[in-house]
């Protein structure tokens, strides 16, 4: 018997199975069934009885594994990386002198913010792609599913768990750092409330675990890994068989839901910083171009540290036109890769410490020596002459233009 696969759309045949219908179980049956061949023509069976005949087939779905990076990602990781761990080194080291600034938000930040960017850079790729078309087994043996998908294999899946749970972290950084600010000016304290830094350490780096245990324990299976992640590179599953958006999925309730909460909570925190920062020292001494100028820096500095900029993100799940997406989609690439850089160039090169340092050397470097040139003259009578003769005892090569001198009785 010769039988026609079904076309699935996205999928290719993965195996099948040559059965009859068995009256006495009410099932299929391979019993008395065989292969025979497989071919573009069709699937061809070989039974040795007669009864209801029928073809059993299973699924793999089809993958389309696209490029992860483009430029504007890798030139801006890369610049972002460098800038995170020189911030880091700063904070590290110049922590003594800097009492007034909360070190441990900043430098966790960093630290979470450049683990994802290394992670991602390196090993958001599958190296485990399933490139090859599935060989069809010889055996007669009924698939368990229509749909087959591989075990779990490579470390995708644990590369997916760390970078959500550093990305989540950097985001419950970001709410700490938005909390502390928001003591600070509700207080004016010019230190951290007591016991804030066991705290913030407990639910910085505590929240996010819970998160990514309750999302691997919900949708993980090693049978059946994409119900976590996806194929195609190592992140949150987030599309259906048919690529639409699937809210059932732990891309939506396991990233989007908690970032959302905490990008809408930093949003608020943002507002009132402004307002309340608008509103103090009316009489300043400065100009009103030089304080308006500060109050943006402060503003934009929070919103970057904050990381304000991923809401774009979630500007683009819901945009329609093309040409609004497009834009949408690179800032919203441009400002997320480059976010450590921007850490870097707010709150370490703007610094005291390092304009001092920055001009100490300038200084240094302005003030070597410089050789200039030189002539010495001595002065005698000559015997036939009253006139005083000049005569040049030494020089340099030096490119200034020879002088003489010359002076008469």
């Amino acid at each position: 018997m010769l039988f026609k696969p079904t076309a699935v759309p996205n999928a290719s045949l993965y195996d099948f199975a040559c059965v009859s219908w068995n009256y006495t179980l009410k099932d299929w049956t391979t019993y008395g069934c065989s292969k025979v061949n497989h071919s573009e023509d069709g699937l061809q069976c070989f039974c040795n009885h007669t009864t209801n005949f029928a073809v059993l087939m299973s699924f793999r779905r089809d993958f389309k594994y696209t490029e992860v990076f483009n430029w504007i990602t890798i030139l801006g990781c890369s610049m972002s990386i460098i800038g995170l761990s020189l911030t880091i080194t700063f904070q590290m080291t110049t922590r003594k002198s800097r009492k007034t600034n909360p070190t441990v938000l900043l430098v966790s930040i960093c630290v979470c913010l450049l683990i994802f960017t290394l992670l991602f850079m390196l090993g958001v790729d599958n190296p485990h792609k399933q490139l090859d078309k599935p060989e069809i087994q010889e055996d007669n043996v009924l698939p368990p599913s229509d749909t087959h998908t591989e075990r779990d294999r490579g470390p995708c899946t644990a590369v997916a768990v760390l970078l959500q749970y550093f990305l989540l972290g950097t985001f419950t950084w970001n709410m700490l750092y938005a909390t502390h600010v928001f003591l600070m000016i509700r207080n004016s304290l010019a230190t951290s409330p007591s016991h804030f830094t066991g705290y913030t350490v407990a639910i910085g780096w505590g929240l996010p675990a819970v998160v990514v245990a309750l999302t691997l324990g919900i949708s993980y299976r090693v049978d059946d890994p994409l119900g976590y992640r996806q194929e195609e590179f190592c992140w949150l599953a987030a599309l259906g068989p048919k690529g639409n958006f699937d809210f059932k999925l732990p891309m939506f309730w396991g990233f989007l839901i908690p970032v959302a909460f905490m990008l809408i909570f930093n949003m608020g925190m943002l507002v009132y910083f402004v307002v309340t920062t608008g509103k103090t020292n009316p009489h300043l001494t400065s100009t009103r171009h030089t304080s308006m100028k500060k109050k943006f820096l402060s503003s934009f500095s929070l919103a970057v540290v904050l990381g304000l900029s991923w809401i774009l993100g979630y500007l683009l799940l819901i945009t329609q036109n093309q040409t609004m997406y497009t834009i949408l989609n690179i800032s919203f690439c441009v400002l997320t890769s480059t976010q450590g850089l921007q850490i870097f160039i707010l709150f370490t090169a703007r610094t005291a410490i390092v304009k001092k340092k920055m001009s100490s050397a300038l200084k240094s470097v302005s003030s070597v020596g410089i050789p200039l040139h030189t002539r010495k003259f001595s002065l005698w009578r000559g015997e036939h002459s009253d006139q005083v003769e000049s005569y040049t005892q030494q020089d340099t090569d030096l490119s200034f233009p020879p002088c003489s001198s010359q002076t008469s009785n």
